[in-house]
């Protein structure tokens, strides 16, 4: 008798290549989580404005901005996803709304406590499903999962969306953040498998 071998399921179309589904939320993050002080919290943006003013609100008035709800996936460069998360918080186009870059515009900088930062491409950070989030699921963000606000991109890498979210800064050229200046990838795409900055092509990101 031959053996029988087990047919194994198909892959699920929504996972990028080399990722495996995780069931539960993973605590990951560089360095202490910091402590939520609300009277002194504010959240900028700045750099390359269209009226070359910075704009600021205290953390109430974050809060009242027009809300978004959006599904997304969250793929975490160490090979988890997450699958059908619902994000709801200010859409980062709601920003971009609010405070208008100069056209030359065409990165931002998004800043985090600590000094923590990741760069994006305008279009990335344009993206309808790109969410200055409050809420996972219906509730309120853990401190280790970046309460208040942290920045979700579905589409690229999570490390693209920091926790403890302070700011954003219009840029007219390129600028690498934290991890893409240790050795990952300028542009995170998943669906590439866009992990290490080595893996870059000419294009993806500024000299190194």
């Amino acid at each position: 008798m031959g053996q029988h071998q087990s047919e194994q399921p198909p892959p699920d179309p929504r996972l990028p290549p080399g990722q495996r589904r995780q069931r539960g939320w993973p605590v990951l993050h560089y360095g202490p989580v910091p402590r939520f002080k609300p009277h002194s919290w504010d959240f900028q943006v700045f750099g390359a404005t269209a009226d070359a003013e910075r704009t600021s609100w205290d953390f109430a008035a974050f809060h009242a901005l027009p809300r978004t709800t959006v599904r997304g996936d969250f793929h975490c460069v160490t090979k988890f996803s997450m699958l059908d998360n619902e994000w709801s918080g200010v859409a980062a186009r709601t920003v971009l709304d609010l405070v208008p870059p100069d056209p030359t515009v065409t990165h931002v900088m998004v800043w985090a406590e600590y000094g923590y930062s990741a760069n994006l491409r305008l279009a990335d950070f344009a993206d309808p499903s790109t969410v200055f989030a409050t809420h996972h699921d219906g509730q309120p963000l853990t401190a280790e999962h970046g309460f208040p606000v942290r920045l979700v991109v579905p589409h690229l890498y999570a490390w693209k969306g920091p926790k403890w979210v302070r700011a954003v800064e219009y840029m007219r050229a390129d600028r690498r953040g934290f991890w893409e200046e240790r050795g990952y990838h300028n542009r995170a795409d998943p669906w590439q498998q866009q992990r290490y900055s080595y893996q870059e092509q000419e294009g993806d990101g500024p000299p190194r």
